[in-house]
C-alpha cells in the first residue's frame, strides 16, 4: 500500500474519508498537513460534518431519584424528547451509583464492593452482576420508552476515566490512580466496554448514541489532593499532558459523539477543550461563570470554546426545589448573559449551548425531578426563538 493509500485508510477509519488540508477529528486526534492558512476553514468544515443533535435540545446530567427504572425512563424520554438520556437510579445502592454503574462496563476487570468502597477483585462476584443486571434493566426500560417517541439520539453515561480510578481501589487498598499500568488497563476496559454497550443501546432504540464521561474528581486528581488510603498524605497528582492523553484517547476510540462533564467550581475547560470532545458540561451557575463573579480567564476558556463550535452544556436549573416559583425566562439569563458577555449572538445558544439541570436530580423530589427536565426543555425551545439583548 502506498504511503497515500495508507492515510487515506487511515482517515476513512477515523470517519475523515475525503478529509480536506488541516482537518481534524474531534478536534485533534489526526490532522492532514496542508498550509496554515487553511486551517480555520477546515476545522469548520469538519465541526459542520460530525452528527450533532437538534438545535434546541436539552438533557438531563443522569441521575434521578427513586428506584422505577420504567417511570423514569417514561418521564426521560416524554419530558425530553430531543435528547433523552438513559436515567441512573442510585437509590437503588450498591451497583446503582456512579462508580458501580460503570464497573459494571469494564471488559476482564472485576470491581467488588468492601466496607471501604468499590476495590478490584480477582473474579466477578455478586455486586458485578448487580451491577450488570440493574443496567439490563435501564435498558429494558429506556427501550420500551422510545418504542413509541423513537428519538433521534440517545445518551448515555459513564464515570470518565480519572473519576473512575480515583472512585476504585487496588487490592492493598490504594486508589487505582496510584498505578500507572493499572490506570491504563482500566481506561482501556472502559473503553471497550462503553464501545459494546453504545452498540446494544443503538440496536435497541435506533437513535445516534451520544456518550457523557462524567469527571466531577478530574480537577481534585490534576491538583493532587485526594487523600491516600491511610488518610495521612495525598495521591500524586496527574500532569495535564497525562490526563488529557487518557481523556483523548478514549473520546477518539469511542467512534461516536462524546461529552465530559464536570460541574466542579473550577472545571479545567481548556484541558477538555483540546480532547476531540462533542460537548463540554458545566454547571452554567458557578460563581466563576456568572454574575459580577465570573472570572475573566474562565470566560476567555468559555469563549474560546464556542470560537471552535462546540457546544457547551449549560446547567442552568437547580437540582433541587429552591421553594419558589421559577420560569424557564428566570433560568435563561445567565445563558443569555453569557452570549452577550462572549460577543455572540443570542440565536446562536440553540447549536451552541443545551440546556440542562446544574447537576444530577437523585437528591430531587419526584416532582422536582420531572419540572426541572421540563424546565429544560423549555429552555432549549426558548433558544431557539431567544429575546433581543435587553
Amino acid at each position: 500500500m502506498s504511503t497515500d493509500d495508507a492515510l487515506e485508510a487511515a482517515l476513512a477509519a477515523a470517519g475523515l474519508a475525503g478529509a480536506t488540508p488541516e482537518q481534524t477529528a474531534g478536534g485533534g486526534a489526526i490532522v492532514v498537513p496542508g498550509p496554515v492558512d487553511q486551517q480555520d476553514a477546515a476545522a469548520a468544515e469538519a465541526a459542520a460534518a460530525r452528527p450533532r443533535w437538534p438545535d434546541g435540545a436539552a438533557t438531563g446530567v443522569g441521575s434521578l431519584p427513586g428506584t422505577d427504572p420504567r417511570g423514569a425512563a417514561a418521564m426521560v424520554v416524554g419530558e425530553l424528547p430531543l435528547l433523552p438520556h438513559l436515567p441512573e437510579l442510585p437509590a437503588r445502592g450498591v451497583g446503582a451509583d456512579m462508580i458501580g454503574r460503570t464497573a459494571g462496563l469494564l471488559v476482564d476487570i472485576a470491581v467488588d464492593f468492601v466496607p471501604s468502597g468499590y476495590r478490584v477483585t480477582a473474579r466477578p462476584g455478586g455486586v458485578h452482576r448487580r451491577a450488570v443486571d440493574l443496567l439490563r434493566t435501564d435498558l429494558d426500560a429506556l427501550d420500551e420508552a422510545c418504542e413509541v417517541a423513537r428519538p433521534g439520539w440517545v445518551k448515555v453515561q459513564a464515570a470518565g476515566p480519572w473519576t473512575l480510578v480515583a472512585g476504585v481501589e487496588l487490592h492493598a487498598g490504594h486508589r487505582v490512580l496510584t498505578d500507572r499500568g493499572a490506570v491504563r488497563e482500566f481506561t482501556a476496559s472502559l473503553q471497550e466496554g462503553l464501545r459494546a454497550h453504545v452498540t446494544e443501546v443503538a440496536t435497541r432504540t435506533g437513535a445516534h448514541v451520544l456518550v457523557q464521561l462524567d469527571e466531577p474528581t478530574l480537577p481534585a486528581v490534576l491538583a493532587g489532593t485526594l487523600p491516600t488510603a491511610s488518610g495521612y498524605g495525598t495521591v500524586r497528582s496527574v500532569g495535564r499532558n497525562e490526563a488529557q492523553d487518557a481523556l483523548r484517547d478514549l473520546v477518539t476510540g469511542l467512534g461516536v459523539p462524546v461529552v465530559v462533564h464536570c460541574c466542579a467550581d473550577r472545571p479545567p475547560l481548556r484541558l477538555l477543550a483540546d480532547i476531540g470532545a462533542a460537548g463540554i458540561g458545566i454547571d452554567a451557575t458557578r460563581p466563576v461563570f456568572s454574575g459580577d463573579t465570573a472570572q475573566p480567564a474562565a470566560l476567555d476558556a468559555l469563549g474560546e470554546i464556542w470560537d471552535a463550535g462546540t457546544p457547551l452544556l449549560l446547567g442552568l436549573v437547580p437540582t433541587l426545589d429552591p421553594g419558589r416559583p421559577v420560569t424557564s425566562r428566570d433560568l435563561a439569563r445567565p445563558a443569555f448573559d453569557l452570549a452577550d458577555r462572549l460577543g455572540f449572538d443570542r440565536s446562536r445558544l440553540a447549536a451552541l449551548a443545551v440546556p440542562t439541570p446544574t447537576c444530577g436530580l437523585a437528591g430531587a423530589t419526584p416532582s422536582w425531578a420531572r419540572q426541572a427536565l421540563a424546565l429544560s426543555r423549555e429552555l432549549g425551545e426558548a433558544f431557539l426563538d431567544p429575546p433581543e439583548n435587553s
